[in-house]
């Protein structure tokens, strides 16, 4: 049996001991869809974001990425974003980045990584716009780490430039905006920013809405 086989009968094992909890569990995720987060975190493997917040299918709609950025000419962050604000009306997005995060740890190498690089580059101008900082830490976990929160703040006040988050602030006052960084070492999430109107980000970012405007 190879690998792909095995996770197959892992899914049919979950899906009957769901059953046996919960006879009505599949038909009612299969009839609705309606969470309160959008949760914009990284790839890796080991911060699954259902498993990490403790929460249920249909709870948390999901996004993540390398290093969980926020870039501003990304379609594929951006229609989910769209999608679970104007159509979702979730109530919260949270940046949630991690400890030890291998996309944070590239970027601060001078190593060629083909591609990836475009995609580190955003990292990058996160330590150039926190460099005094961090050159001055001596201890290169501890730096890195400090990237890694400062990335997460850098990425919420991202989402808070975007057209999509200030028409939604500008109707309803929603969502709100958080940062929160994992532990891989104790599974603790913690906050570091947290967001909820225009007055947050500088003037510059602004954008003025005509009440027809619907082009983001």
């Amino acid at each position: 049996m190879n690998e792909y086989e095995k996770l197959l009968l892992q899914n049919k094992a979950w899906a009957k001991e769901r059953l046996d909890i919960d006879p009505d569990y599949f038909n009612r995720q299969a009839h609705v869809q309606k969470p309160e987060f959008l949760w914009i975190g990284c790839s890796d493997s080991r911060v699954p974001a259902n498993e990490v917040t403790n929460t249920q299918p249909g709870e948390i709609f999901v996004h993540r990425n390398v290093a969980n950025l926020v870039v501003n000419t990304d379609l594929n962050m951006l229609s989910v974003l769209k999608f679970a604000v104007e159509v979702l009306e979730i109530k919260h997005v949270i940046v949630s980045g991690h400890y030890g995060c291998g996309g944070i740890k590239a970027a601060m190498t001078n190593n060629h990584y083909g591609l990836l690089n475009k995609w580190l580059r955003n990292i990058k101008d996160v330590y150039r716009l926190h460099s005094d900082e961090l050159i001055a830490i001596e201890d290169n976990e501890i730096r890195t780490n400090r990237l890694v929160e400062l990335n997460i703040i850098e990425q919420v006040y991202n989402l808070a430039k975007t057209s999509i988050i200030q028409k939604s602030w500008a109707k309803n006052q929603s969502p709100i905006l958080h940062g929160s960084v994992y532990s891989l070492e104790n599974g603790i999430m913690n906050d570091l920013i947290t967001l909820d109107s225009l007055s947050s980000i500088p003037d510059v970012y602004r954008f003025n809405f005509d009440e027809d405007e619907t082009d983001d």
